[in-house]
């Protein structure tokens, strides 16, 4: 079984749509049923068997820097971008010599979710499935229909061998991206621009046949706004 010990845990954003709720505090600050979102990623990162969390920071980052240093439970690493914000894929690039050279999650911080039954399997599944000789990057997805806090008609379509076809031209797709992978580590140390999104590399992937995904069985809430926010504490509560 493969051991994934390292994860990359994306939190410079500005968090521009959680305003006002991010006006004194970063996005990963904001608290969902009494936790912040950071604490939700790390604490189901560290589930799967995680021991250190790079991250990275830019907006209020003494604040968000101050919150880690209270977690004594898995290592903390601080990819420093207060410099200039450089996206998912320059800021994963920038914090390459952090990483290592083993296989590692990538996790933004917006996401939440129930698995059924109670669960918390989701990121260990990814984990057991994860072949490096074959897969350069696997993606965490869940059904359009249990998804919330979600703008948009979908992102992928997953085929029998578990490989993912973006949505492209069609009016829909079943599946969304839950802001969770696991990658190798060099996949962006080919692009040359400093700040830059990983999805035109996942796009290239997917031409290659090497861009696959995994089913997290259960209700994904993103929480990307304040009404995403209430909406994902509610379902908590409930």
């Amino acid at each position: 079984m493969t051991q994934i010990k390292t994860a990359m845990v994306l939190a410079a954003g500005l968090g521009t749509r959680m305003r006002p709720l991010t006006d004194d505090r970063p996005k990963a600050l904001v608290e969902v049923g009494g936790r912040t979102l950071i604490d939700h990623m790390i604490d189901r990162l560290k589930s799967a068997g995680v021991e250190r969390c790079v991250v990275n920071v830019h907006y209020f980052a003494d604040r968000l820097e101050a919150h880690l240093k209270t977690r004594t439970d898995v290592e903390i690493i601080i990819s420093d971008e207060r410099g200039k914000l450089l996206e998912t894929g320059g800021g994963l690039k920038k914090a390459r010599p952090l990483l290592g050279d083993n296989p590692i999650f990538v996790a933004n911080i917006d996401s939440v979710w129930i698995e059924d039954g109670g669960g918390d399997r989701a990121l260990a599944d990814m984990r057991d499935q994860w072949q490096a000789n074959q897969m350069d990057a696997l993606l965490l997805l869940a059904e359009m229909t249990r998804s919330s806090g979600f703008d948009g008609a979908g992102d992928f379509f997953l085929g029998d061998d578990r490989r993912l076809t973006f949505r492209g031209q069609a009016a829909s797709a079943p599946l969304n991206y839950m802001g969770v992978h696991i990658t190798h580590p060099d996949i962006v140390m080919s692009v040359t621009e400093d700040a830059f999104s990983l999805t035109p590399v996942w796009r290239q992937k997917a031409t290659e046949g090497r861009l696959y995904g995994v089913m997290m069985h259960g209700d994904w809430m993103h929480v990307g706004d304040p009404a995403a926010r209430d909406a994902a504490e509610a379902r908590l509560r409930a």
